[in-house]
């Protein structure tokens, strides 16, 4: 269910993650952020806003913690999955790509 909505969240950004703009793991953080700042109305925020705690400091960087157990379980799933859709957009990109594409 949340992985669902991640997935459907980190979608929308392939072409900024292609275009090395941004990466999986700061829309992972973008999205978490996006779901703390509002009023949980859905379980899964409520779930993110009882398990996850988000800790940014002013140069950008994050943190993303787990308030318990099973939210430590939620963001390393949430973690492992940004990466390897990252991976997979990255792997269909490279796909109909030949050598001579990098060569300068």
């Amino acid at each position: 269910m949340i992985l669902n909505e991640f997935s459907k969240y980190i979608q929308t950004k392939d072409s900024e993650i292609l275009n090395n703009k941004t990466s999986a793991t700061k829309v992972l953080c973008e999205w978490i952020k996006i779901v703390i700042n509002k009023n949980p109305k859905s379980h899964v925020d409520k779930i993110i806003h009882k398990e996850i705690m988000l800790a940014e400091n002013k140069s950008g960087d994050f943190l993303i913690v787990g308030k318990s157990e099973s939210g430590r379980v939620l963001v390393n799933a949430l973690y492992n999955y940004a990466l390897s859709y990252e991976h997979y957009i990255m792997s269909k990109w490279l796909g109909d790509k030949t050598p001579k594409d990098f060569e300068k």
